[in-house]
């Protein structure tokens, strides 16, 4: 049985998810961590549900067997989706937390009261989003943008010079074109004041992104409401690791099915990680 010493799970199709990682760490800074990174069956927002529920099965349990997890952050909107309610009937006595693009906060934040959505268009066309749609019926106008080929494009900019912020790269062309399909966007009646990252890797063009719909534009992202879950959970069941101010924080562990380059640029540039923290693995 895992105990509090155990390592909290954490996964996404890619590398997006490390910047929920970086929630976690800065929010249980004692604690274990492992990522898992699918790069080699990314992107899951353009793949169907039955594939991504059968690789976060798959995941979850070579995290369970190897790890001895003691909790599983599914850091994936899609794959929360499509599977986190099967994998909660699969493993009840799991700890469990995952992602949802954050409308709900975004209606307690907005005065214009029309809010933007960018997500996976596996996230935005499913069951999952149209009842968190329904249920702030009335509250908000939402204004929903599928943002097909994003996530994938901000993987394959991690190791550029510029990163996938600057202008003139094929990820800040995507943020452009999806954009203008939702303006206006700013403070004035009518504009989109409040802007949901619904996809971790958005959360990595959040710079180009302000460049475009301007400083009043509130953007929201999941990594730090995660975060404290994640602690509310493990505090319930009594598995938060002991804190020590004069232990050294244990270095997470990163794994890839994908390409070890683009996970550690990736570590390297998002959580100043050594290469030294990452490795890949096969997983059937």
């Amino acid at each position: 049985m895992p105990q509090a010493s155990s390592s909290i799970g954490v996964f996404d199709s890619g590398v997006g998810g490390l910047s929920v990682l970086r929630a976690l760490i800065a929010a249980l800074p004692h604690e274990r961590f492992v990522y898992l990174a699918d790069s080699g069956n990314a992107p899951y927002g353009e793949r169907g549900d039955a594939f991504v529920a059968r690789r976060t099965h798959a995941i979850t349990e070579y995290l369970r067997s190897q790890y001895d997890i003691k909790a599983l952050v599914v850091a994936c909107n899609t794959a929360t989706a499509a599977a986190i309610h099967e994998v909660r009937s699969s493993h009840p006595e799991l700890p469990l937390v995952g992602v949802e693009p954050a409308l709900k906060p975004a209606v307690g934040l907005t005065h214009t009261g029309r809010i933007g959505v960018l997500g996976t268009r596996g996230t935005l066309t499913s069951a999952k989003f149209a009842r968190l749609q329904a249920s702030l019926g009335g509250q908000a106008e939402f204004v929903v943008q599928p943002c097909d080929g994003l996530a994938h494009a901000i993987e394959r900019s991690v190791g550029w010079p510029s990163g996938p912020n600057a202008p003139g790269t094929e990820t800040f062309a995507l943020c452009e074109k999806y954009l203008a399909s939702m303006k206006p966007f700013g403070s004035a009646p009518g504009s989109i004041d409040t802007l949901v990252l619904g996809c971790t890797h958005y959360v990595f063009v959040e710079e180009a992104l302000r460049s475009l719909v301007g400083p009043q534009v509130q953007l929201i992202e999941t990594g730090e409401p995660v975060a404290r879950q994640t602690r509310r959970l493990l505090e319930q069941k009594s598995l938060l690791a002991p804190e020590d101010p004069r232990a050294r924080p244990p270095a997470p562990v990163l794994l890839t099915t994908g390409a070890l380059e683009l996970l550690q640029t990736a570590a390297a540039r998002w959580l100043q990680l050594p290469p030294e923290c990452c490795s890949t693995v096969a997983i059937p």
